[in-house]
């Protein structure tokens, strides 16, 4: 795993040096999970004011409820300590500008990688996305009835969040 993970590898060894977190076990401290997107320009716990422990972090492409988050969902819930679930697509996301048609067009153009067994879950419309993901997690015959579900959206420009009511 040496030379292209040089750099992650002495970033590790200085982390480390330095970990704190040996306490911490798999709970979430806070009660909290979070889904979001993948976008490296998100970071969750520190928009959040929250620290290492307190939150599940679920991320993906465009920040999508997926049959993967909700299965990671419910292992959350019943196992891990989470009663509350924030849902946080952001703004500028690419999965917002696109279509899965879109995608699939542009992969097989540029890479001749034909990827149209996959679905990308890109989001034209993202309010009602949202609004859609929260009414899945919320009907999800798995999850308690009790389970607190908020979404709101992160602003990659003011790093602001945007509470979405139902």
């Amino acid at each position: 795993m040496t030379g292209s993970f040089d750099d992650l590898l002495a970033a590790n060894e200085r982390f480390a040096e330095a970990f704190t977190h040996s306490r911490l076990t798999g709970r979430a401290l806070r009660g909290l999970a979070v889904v979001t997107c993948m976008d490296s320009r998100i970071d969750p716990l520190n928009l959040l004011g929250l620290r290492a422990g307190d939150a599940k972090i679920l991320r993906n492409a465009g920040a999508r409820v997926t049959p993967d988050v909700l299965r990671t969902l419910v292992l959350a819930v019943y196992l891990l300590g989470v009663d509350r679930v924030l849902v946080m697509p952001h703004t500028d996301c690419r999965m917002a500008k696109s279509t899965d048609e879109d995608v699939h067009e542009l992969i097989s153009q540029d890479y001749g990688v034909d990827t149209r067994s996959l679905e990308f879950h890109t989001v034209p419309d993202q309010d009602a996305a949202l609004r859609r993901d929260l009414i899945r997690i919320r009907t999800y015959p798995y999850l308690p009835e009790r389970l607190v579900v908020g979404g709101a959206v992160y602003d990659v420009h003011t790093g602001k969040l945007m509470p979405v009511e139902l």
